[in-house]
């Protein structure tokens, strides 16, 4: 039988509409995991909803005009990987918003080799490229589904090409 993890019950004031005894927060200590994420090749938070890919036939980088940013900066994505090294944040993330990151994530990639992970775009027939730069593990979420399903062909060549399921999440 499997054993659930240690925790700890949180006081009511977390979230009053629930009950007590319904609340279960994890023993462990959080855990901050950095993000970097990449748009037109620059470090950038953006509004989720507010990206869409560009229309079959226009050029890439066409969505740019309806983005909203919540933050943009001059920094490199690799200076930042540099700093989540030197503070040694390990497993944090850095993710390609469409087209034309590739050049800066593997810049961070090599900034701090074995600590990030990649995602945006992940293929089996790239995801090799990434590894080798640095990432410690690919992040694929789209590229295995095919029509709203879990595409196992496609699953199965991508943990060939990364050279096992662990090298994947």
């Amino acid at each position: 039988r499997a054993l659930s993890p240690p925790c700890v019950r949180a006081p009511r004031t977390i979230r009053p509409s629930m009950a007590a005894s319904a609340l279960c927060v994890p023993a462990r200590p959080f855990e901050f995991r950095p993000c970097i994420d990449l748009h037109g090749g620059r470090v950038k938070q953006i509004v989720g909803s507010s990206l869409r890919d560009a229309p079959s036939g226009t050029e890439a980088g066409a969505e740019a005009s309806s983005v909203v940013t919540n933050f943009e900066t001059d920094r490199s994505p690799a200076e930042f990987a540099d700093l989540y090294a030197k503070r040694g944040l390990r497993g944090g993330h850095v993710i390609m918003l469409g087209p034309g990151n590739e050049s800066a994530a593997l810049a961070a990639l090599a900034a701090f080799r074995g600590g990030l992970q990649v995602g945006g775009g992940i293929t089996a027939d790239n995801c090799r490229r990434f590894l080798d730069a640095g990432a410690s593990h690919v992040i694929v979420t789209s590229y295995v589904f095919s029509e709203g399903r879990l595409d196992t062909s496609r699953l199965e060549a991508l943990v060939e090409a990364a050279g096992g399921a662990d090298r994947g999440v």
